[in-house]
């Protein structure tokens, strides 16, 4: 079992209190761990956005202090800081009088880099983020849609490969099809580059989807709950994460509980070559799965076709939908409701091989078996 990365990030006893009396923050205790994305959410006003900018000291904590790596961030230089803590905002903040490629470029330049290999990072990070160097460096802001501004950004973000990244509501100016987009795009970067990131949200979906860890902030700036996104749905600490988080919590775990293969049923299985009177004989009722002799899912047969002569692969059907084992429940209930057959094969991502089924009962049953000691 891998160990337990370090803590990178650190609030300690941090506060925030600005002179008319207002408390944005109180004294906070707050960890994230190296290679760690972590969500702090809550209504506005509760104080995330301040406990983000304590971090590149864009707000000074009134108590208390931040630290980075051990060390405080009050110390030294703010401009050597803050050139190393990526920051991506809502509103992106590109320079639109500078090509793609010089704003991705800005952090670089400013440490002094070569042009090559300023060059050369600026590309390796608009691949990374799905635009195509050749198309998109020489590109102005003002020709790119909103989606692609925000993956500019990011890129930027990371241009000087920082030890944190900071991100306040990146997405929430993005139409809902293209922040799914960019969601799914944001995961993958984050699974290759692994960096450890503070990410501002009012979407308590997009911190479930995003976040390794949570967390729930109420007004005034008290920490409610810290913990996983399974656990603050399964499990909220007060009431009033209770109530932020709603009560169709149980529907939101489905996107953070993955298919477990002791969940998966074993309807009857045929061979393409068996006949039609032997499949009738193991099959009254309902469907069989059709796989080849190597485990491969050919299609599935329903009992109510298979009369007259002849074999299973004349009425074979192709499967209604397929996950892989590593799918959550929510895209295999998502894959299921898109079909009239109410199931859905799962198969191993790497071979491809049938390794069962779901069905609405057997999500059901995984959804409460995986509560453990939380409850749905």
């Amino acid at each position: 079992m891998d160990a337990t990365p370090p803590d990178l990030l650190r609030w300690r006893a941090a506060s925030k209190q600005y002179a008319d009396g207002t408390v944005a923050v109180q004294a906070l205790d707050l960890d994230v761990r190296q290679g760690e994305l972590v969500c702090l959410v809550g209504p506005s006003g509760c104080g995330k956005t301040t406990t983000m900018k304590m971090v590149n000291r864009l707000v000074q904590p009134t108590s208390g202090r931040v630290e980075l790596d051990g060390r405080d961030v009050a110390d030294g230089d703010v401009r050597d800081l803050r050139r190393h803590i990526g920051y991506v905002i809502q509103q992106v903040g590109l320079f639109p009088h500078q090509t793609v490629g010089d704003n991705v470029a800005t952090v670089p330049r400013l440490l002094g880099w070569d042009r090559q290999r300023t060059r050369t990072r600026t590309a390796e990070l608009l691949e990374l983020v799905g635009l195509d160097p050749a198309t998109y460096a020489d590109r102005y802001p003002a020709q790119l849609s909103g989606g692609q501004r925000q993956r500019v950004g990011v890129a930027r973000a990371l241009a000087a490969d920082p030890p944190v990244l900071l991100m306040d509501e990146p997405f929430s100016a993005i139409d809902p099809i293209a922040r799914d987009r960019l969601q799914s795009e944001f995961l993958d970067v984050q699974a290759a580059v692994r960096k450890t990131i503070v990410f501002v949200t009012h979407d308590l979906d997009e911190a479930v989807r995003l976040g390794d860890r949570i967390a729930v902030f109420r007004q005034g700036g008290v920490l409610e709950q810290y913990d996983t996104p399974a656990a603050v749905l399964g499990s909220p600490a007060t009431p009033f994460v209770a109530d932020f988080v709603g009560a169709d919590r149980g529907l939101r775990r489905l996107a953070v509980t993955g298919v477990d293969l002791q969940d998966l049923e074993q309807p009857v299985s045929l061979a393409p070559d068996t006949s039609l009177e032997q499949a009738r004989a193991v099959l009254a009722a309902g469907f069989a799965v059709v796989l080849g002799p190597d485990g491969d899912l050919r299609g599935h047969v329903a009992a109510a076709h298979l009369e007259g002569s002849g074999t299973v692969a004349d009425r074979v059907q192709a499967p209604p939908a397929t996950v892989p084992a590593t799918a959550t429940l929510k895209a295999a209930m998502s894959a299921m409701l898109q079909r009239d057959e109410g199931w859905v094969a799962v198969v191993d991502p790497a071979t491809s091989r049938y390794l069962g089924v779901l069905t609405p009962q057997s999500v059901h049953a995984a959804l409460r078996r995986s509560t453990g000691s939380h409850e749905a």
